[in-house]
């Protein structure tokens, strides 16, 4: 009997230092990642960058995204959602992080379709369409472009803009200042400049609230 406390009594205390190891850790580990954010902060946002949203809203989110990615897809109408429910606090900023293969240049369709004033409605048609142009986790740029023929774009001069000095620059801007930020996979949010540490939907919440009722 004496024994079988013993051996329950020591496999708590191990259960407990487990515990408080794995909270020092991630404790270490957000901290790492906020102070690589704070000394990059010029990375997070570009003068180039798409935003919507009130200028003077309160919170700021920042997304990288990668087109292709179909949890970005799936994210976008809760983020949306979030702006929805706090009209004039939130503003969004897109920015990049292509990790899938042809996904830059999907990006550059985008980014041309901006020149023609059409970038949100050209980036909710993309994300919602996404399994129609993405095969086994590639995208191929050629099936984008029908998807985007019936929201009036001049397709020559679209297709023409994709292969700009400009876009293509601006595409490697955001693949360093993601590599700058650390991001790794996508979406990845900033939420007045502090990281989404844990992914999810509620978490990405809870964040956007904390920075709302700060």
């Amino acid at each position: 009997m004496k024994q079988k406390i013993i051996f329950i009594g020591a496999a708590l205390v191990l259960l407990m230092l487990f515990i408080i190891g794995t909270l020092v850790f991630k404790d270490k580990q957000q901290l790492a990642t906020q102070a690589h954010v704070q000394v990059n902060q010029d990375a997070l946002m570009r003068m180039h960058s798409p935003i919507i949203g009130a200028q003077n809203a309160k919170v700021t989110i920042v997304e990288f995204l990668d087109p292709a990615c179909e949890a970005c897809a799936a994210f976008y109408p809760f983020v949306k959602e979030l702006m929805a429910k706090n009209p004039e606090q939130i503003r969004l900023v897109i920015r990049y992080a292509p990790l899938h293969q042809g996904a830059e240049q999907v990006i550059a369709v985008l980014e041309a379709a901006r020149k023609q004033g059409k970038y949100w409605p050209a980036l909710e048609t993309v994300l919602a369409s996404q399994d129609k142009w993405t095969k086994n986790h590639q995208a191929d740029a050629n099936l984008v472009l029908p998807l985007l023929a019936p929201l009036g774009l001049d397709m020559t001069q679209l297709q023409a803009d994709m292969q700009s000095s400009s876009i293509q620059m601006l595409i490697q801007q955001e693949i360093a200042d993601a590599q700058a930020l650390g991001v790794t996979k996508t979406p990845s949010y900033f939420v007045n400049g502090k990281a989404l540490q844990s992914f999810g939907y509620q978490q990405l919440s809870d964040l956007v609230n904390e920075a709302l009722n700060h």
